[in-house]
Formats: structure tokens, C-alpha cells, sequence
């Protein structure tokens, strides 16, 4: 049992016996003790003046007295005004650490068969383009709540939706037809999204001429410049043939299909390398050339069912204004399906595959209000979680620069992101081993290179997860590999530290002990040590109840933070005592296994030496 829970007890047998009063365990306000003040754990005294009919001071005094005289936990206490610093017997920190080094999976719940289902979308790419930076945040918010929600307990499917349909597609299948050359993946020697991305470009490159050139001959005609544009947009004759082609793949029309598959694959070869190098993967991918039929069903039923209504022009939209909401566009008058039909049939086509008990969306927030709808709309047609549908709606990540603006060429891109995070790892590792010999021996090149990769990751994922995801966040590449401060290879950096500690005490044939002995003295900074590691299990709790990834993030750093300091002031290897030094070997073990643990939680891996 956690010292809070125990302590709440005592607290509450406390009150019975000196007021006469009971309270509730959850009345009692527990909090970490404030640096500046001796204990561990502080009790706020306010919520039981009503029952002591004292001041605060003689009510906390009261409750610690008895606390101190009948709950073995508690070593010694003192009172600053209404708050009671309470101080915990070493041994009971023992005790804790035992129970932590016991437990290989300390921190984690395993789930059982009947844990809540939980499913979690995320990546949803387009087809017409490689990942960029915004992609990035997506996939590791998502991997990383995937772990989360895991390691609480639930059973976990993670799923994506490739949005390979629509006439973004038909825009880089043209081009391609027009100036591709036959070029392939292979012959070029580009991956494939890269490869369908130049030719998205290149298609918007010729188009927005063609515009400028009907543009002008409108104005000439004596068309105002407004009127001029809107109608060269629509009358561009890459556009008309791009819509055209779109008729035709609606139409199934055997050629355009399969250049369409033949395009579309050489996207997901390469979008499956890019998912590689960021160590993320799914258990299910839907596709919306799939799932947007059996959305114009579920509407043309929902529709059967009196749930939405048709207006004369053929279209059919669903009334919000009962929710406080407006008319939302379900099928157009052309009969062709919108994003939202397309996420109604991806909906159904999951609730018959799996059991889903919770669904978590993990989109920007740019799409608030798609997701508000959606919701509804679920709920109506008789999905049980729509209603309670989650839309985990993460802020923009914005450049030193700016904004990213895909059409202006400011959109970073994740695989040259990647190589780039790697090589100034390498950089970075390189110039702080200068003069440090023994950090490099018996490392090869190729050893180099791999925690070159682990530390550029780790540098990414960390910088983009420590933060609130809610928030629009700057990324600024440079920063996130800084050795110091909070960040993933400052953290990575500790583990390794503590590694090495481990590995040259057993050279010295100081073997890890399985029992931490009861009777061993323990200092302040061991204690607070403990009492951080004691925390863990809570915080993947508290990180899964609100879907924050952050919340791991900044634990590891305190807790590294809390390490560093207890190892600047006190000897593991050459601790003279026999006891304190198995003692300290234990306790780091247990820290390098709770840092593991959760930078696993958040997709990040740990180097054994760096």
C-alpha cells in the first residue's frame, strides 16, 4: 500500500479518537513536503479545525503526536502553521524499495481478457505527399498514448486511416501521366512518397499558370480580378482533367485503378520506412477507398430511419441545430461522399471488427469541430461509444521561422528530419568523447552509429512529448539534442551513467543482492530518491486518466534530476560500507529500470552506454 493511503487511514483513526469525528480517507489532503521544509509528506489541517474546535497549529500538533505514538510509518513530524510535515521511518523505505526491486514490471498493470477495449487512431495520412513534421508529433503522440493506456491496464488496438482517395490522388496520378516518363521508385532511386510528392508539386506548379494565364485573359475580357481568379480555378484545363480522372476512379474504371494501386503502393512502401525509423506501427489500417461506401450507406439508412433529411437538390445533411450546432453536409447533390461520411463508414467498419469500448482520435485541433460532429452523429446512429468518442485535439508545431505552409516549401519533412536529428547526435557524441577515451573504447563504427540513432530519436520524441500536447509548440532541432536540461539524451545520459555503475561494480564481483538488507541507515537524498520511485505507479495512472504523454516526460526528468543529485553527493562504487554500497547499487538499479520503463512508455529507447 502507498504511504498516502496508509497515512490517510491513520489520519482518519486519528480524528476519531481526538474529536470524536469520522471523515472520509479521501478528505484527507496529503502533499509532497516542500524543499525548504523537513519531511516527506505534509497534511493539510484546515479541512478538521471545524471538528478539533482548535487553531491550526494545536490541531496539527494533536494529529501528529498521535500519528508518531501509534502509526509505525511515521518516524517524526513538525508543525508550520495549519500544515503537518510528516517524516517517514527509513525502514518503511526499505520496505518500498524492496517491493520495487522485486517487481520486474514495476509501475505496469497487465490487462486482463475483459480490461476495457481501447482504440486509437492516428497518423491518417494522404496519399499525395510524404510525412512532415506535423505528421511526426501525430504518430509519437499517438504511439506513446497507445503504451500509456497499455501499461494502465487496457487492452490497446492501434489503428490508422490512409486517406488514399479524392482529387489530391487524381492531382499526382496525372502529372505523373503527363511528365513522369515512366520514372518508378527504383529507377529514380527516390522513395515512393517523396516520388508522388514531386509530381503533387508538379501538378500545382503547371496548374497555378495555367490560372495565371486565364486570369489575365478574363480580366482583358473586362472581368474583375476576383471574378477573374474564381473562374480560372475552375477552368483550368489541369483541373477539369484531374476531376475527370476522379469521375473515372469513382466510376472503377479498370486503367485509372490501376495506376492509382500502382502509385498508391509505392506510397506505403515508403510510408512503412518513415513508420520505421520512428519506431511506431498499427494493428489495423483502413483505408478510405474502402470506408466511404459503407459511410453513404450508414447515411442513406440513418437517412431510411428519419435521422437526417434530403433537400431538393439530392443532398442529404443532418440537423445540429438541437445541439447547438448548425447543418452539417453528409452526402452532396452529386452523390459523392465528404470527410465526415468517409468517418462514419471507417466508425462502423471498426465496431464490427473489434469490441471498442473507448475511441481516441489523435488530430489537430483544426478539426474541433469535425470531431464535435462526428460524435453526434455516432451517438444518433447507434454506435455506444459515440457519444463518448475522445478527440485527443493537439496543438500546431510551429518552426523558429513560422509556421509550416506545405505550398511554400517551409514544411519540414519527417525522413529528412530523421537523418538529420541522427547525424547531429552523432555530431553532438562525437565532439563531447574528444579527449574522453574511455567513453569511446571498444565502440566500432557501427555502435557509434546505432546510439547515434538511439540518442537523435530519443532527442526528437522527447522534445516533441514533453510538452502539454493541447499546446502549439516551436521545435527547435538544436535545443532538443542539448545534453543538459530537459531533454530525452539528457535522460538517456543518466541511464547510461547508471549502466556503466552497475556493470563495473559486478567486474568487481559486487554481485546485485536480491534482498535489500532491513536494517541499513539511510540518508536524506536516498529517502526523496525512493520516495520518487515510490511515485511511478501513480503517474502512469495519472497519464493515462488524462491522455498526457507529458506527464511520463517530466517524471523521468525529475527523477534523473533527483538521481544526478545523489550521486553528485554520495560514492556508489567506492562507498566503504559493504551494506550502504549494495544499498546504493540497488537503488540505481532500480531508477535505470523505472527511467527504461517510462522513456518506453513514450517510444524512446535507452542506450547502455553512450
Amino acid at each position: 500500500m502507498k504511504i498516502e493511503n496508509i497515512l490517510a487511514l491513520a489520519v482518519a483513526k486519528a480524528v476519531k479518537e481526538l474529536y470524536q469525528a469520522d471523515v472520509e480517507e479521501q478528505q484527507v489532503q496529503l502533499q509532497k513536503t516542500k524543499r525548504e521544509f523537513e519531511g516527506h509528506l505534509t497534511l493539510v489541517v484546515f479541512p478538521f479545525l471545524r471538528l478539533s474546535h482548535k487553531k491550526p497549529e494545536d490541531t496539527a500538533q494533536d494529529i501528529g503526536q498521535w500519528l508518531a505514538e501509534h502509526e509505525p510509518a511515521v518516524e517524526k513530524y513538525n508543525v508550520i502553521k495549519g500544515f503537518l510535515n510528516l517524516s517517514i521511518a527509513p525502514g518503511f523505505w526499505l520496505h518500498v524499495l524492496q517491493s520495487i526491486h522485486a517487481d520486474a514490471d514495476y509501475g505496469i498493470r497487465q490487462a486482463g481478457a475483459d480490461a476495457p477495449l481501447v482504440m486509437i487512431e492516428y497518423s491518417s495520412p494522404n496519399t499525395n505527399k510524404p510525412l512532415h513534421l506535423g505528421h511526426v508529433r501525430n504518430n509519437l503522440l499517438g504511439w506513446s498514448l497507445a503504451q500509456i493506456l497499455q501499461a494502465a491496464g487496457n487492452r490497446v488496438v492501434k489503428t490508422n486511416i490512409v486517406n488514399d482517395r479524392g482529387i489530391h490522388i487524381c492531382k499526382s496520378m496525372l502529372a505523373w501521366q503527363r511528365w513522369g516518363n515512366g520514372e518508378t521508385p527504383q529507377s529514380s532511386g527516390r522513395k515512393g512518397d517523396h516520388l508522388i510528392g514531386d509530381y503533387y508539386v508538379a501538378f500545382d506548379k503547371h496548374y497555378r499558370e495555367e490560372v495565371k494565364n486565364l486570369q489575365q485573359q478574363y480580366e482583358q475580357e473586362g472581368m474583375d480580378a476576383d471574378s477573374a481568379k474564381a473562374k480560372a480555378e475552375k477552368e483550368a484545363p489541369l483541373i477539369k482533367e484531374a476531376h475527370a480522372m476522379l469521375v473515372k476512379w469513382e466510376q472503377g474504371d479498370a486503367e485509372v485503378r490501376r495506376l492509382w494501386q500502382m502509385m498508391n503502393e509505392w506510397v506505403y512502401a515508403g510510408f512503412d520506412e518513415t513508420y520505421r525509423a520512428l519506431g511506431v506501427s498499427f494493428d489495423k489500417i483502413y483505408y478510405e477507398s474502402d470506408t466511404y461506401l459503407v459511410g453513404k450507406q450508414e447515411v442513406e439508412d440513418g437517412l431510411a430511419r428519419g435521422l437526417f433529411e434530403r433537400h431538393e437538390d439530392g443532398s442529404v445533411w443532418a440537423d445540429l441545430t438541437d445541439e447547438g450546432l448548425d447543418k452539417k453536409l453528409l452526402i452532396r447533390s452529386d452523390g459523392t461522399s465528404v470527410y465526415m461520411t468517409q468517418d462514419i463508414g471507417t466508425a462502423k467498419l471498426r465496431f464490427q471488427d473489434y469490441a471498442i469500448d473507448r475511441m481516441i482520435y489523435v488530430v489537430g485541433n483544426e478539426q474541433d469541430y469535425h470531431f464535435k460532429v462526428l460524435s453526434i452523429l455516432l451517438d444518433r446512429l447507434g454506435f455506444k461509444w459515440g457519444k463518448s468518442l475522445r478527440h485527443f485535439s493537439y496543438g500546431m508545431v510551429e518552426l523558429p521561422n513560422g509556421k509550416m505552409k506545405s505550398r511554400e516549401g517551409t514544411v519540414v519533412d519527417a525522413d529528412d528530419l530523421v537523418k538529420e536529428m541522427i547525424g547531429t547526435a552523432r555530431r553532438t557524441s562525437d565532439a563531447l568523447g574528444e579527449g574522453r577515451q574511455d567513453k569511446q573504447d571498444g565502440m566500432d563504427e557501427a555502435e557509434k552509429n546505432e546510439i547515434a540513432r538511439i540518442v537523435g530519436m530519443g532527442a526528437l520524441k522527447y522534445f516533441l512529448l514533453k510538452v502539454d500536447a493541447r499546446k502549439n509548440m516551436m521545435f527547435n532541432p538544436a535545443e532538443s539534442i542539448d545534453f543538459n536540461g530537459n531533454t530525452g539524451p539528457f535522460i538517456q545520459y543518466a541511464y547510461a551513467r547508471i549502466r556503466s555503475i552497475l556493470r563495473k561494480a559486478e567486474a568487481e564481483g559486487c554481485a546485485m543482492p536480491e534482498q535489500v538488507e532491513a536494517d541499513v541507515p539511510l540518508n536524506d537524498k536516498e529517502q526523496a530518491l525512493i520516495q520518487h520511485l515510490a511515485d511511478y505507479a501513480e503517474i502512469v495512472m495519472e497519464a493515462a486518466e488524462e491522455l498526457s504523454p507529458s506527464v511520463i516526460a517530466n517524471y523521468c526528468y525529475d527523477l534523473v534530476k533527483e538521481f544526478n543529485q545523489f550521486y553528485h553527493d554520495y560514492s556508489i562504487l567506492h562507498e566503504p560500507d559493504a551494506a550502504k554500497k549494495r544499498l546504493r547499487l540497488v537503488l540505481s538499479a532500480e531508477v535505470a529500470k523505472v527511467i527504461k520503463s517510462g522513456m518506453q512508455l513514450l517510444g524512446i529507447e535507452v542506450p547502455e552506454r553512450m
